[in-house]
């Protein structure tokens, strides 16, 4: 999945306890984060991690592939509610992900 999947999938009303559930993700844990194969590019694969499995490290190594941290999941999804409105709504999810990870990259 990239980032640019993960941004259509939600922003067309996808479910966040459906995604868990189809991604193994515990929805009781503390944070979930979103980790990016290297280098960082929006084409780039995502993985989704709880951070009891990564200890919250800055790279992760997932089945011999090494994923850099990227940002909260949660972070993410009030990224997605503010773009589905004002200006924003007419951003094509390609444009958005381009945003999402500059932001991930130079702010977060």
């Amino acid at each position: 999945m990239t980032i640019t999947e993960l941004i259509n999938y939600f922003r067309n009303n996808g479910n966040k306890d459906e995604f868990f559930e189809n991604n193994s993700l515990d929805p009781e844990s503390e944070v979930i984060e979103i980790y990016m194969q290297e280098p960082l590019g929006i084409e780039n694969e995502i993985k989704l991690f709880e951070i009891e499995r990564t200890g919250g490290n800055l790279t992760y190594i997932h089945a011999n592939i090494e994923y850099q941290n990227i940002i909260d999941f949660y972070y993410f999804t009030d990224f997605i509610e503010e773009s589905k409105i004002g200006k924003n709504k007419d951003l094509t999810d390609e444009k958005l992900a381009e945003i999402f990870l500059n932001y991930c990259i130079n702010d977060a």
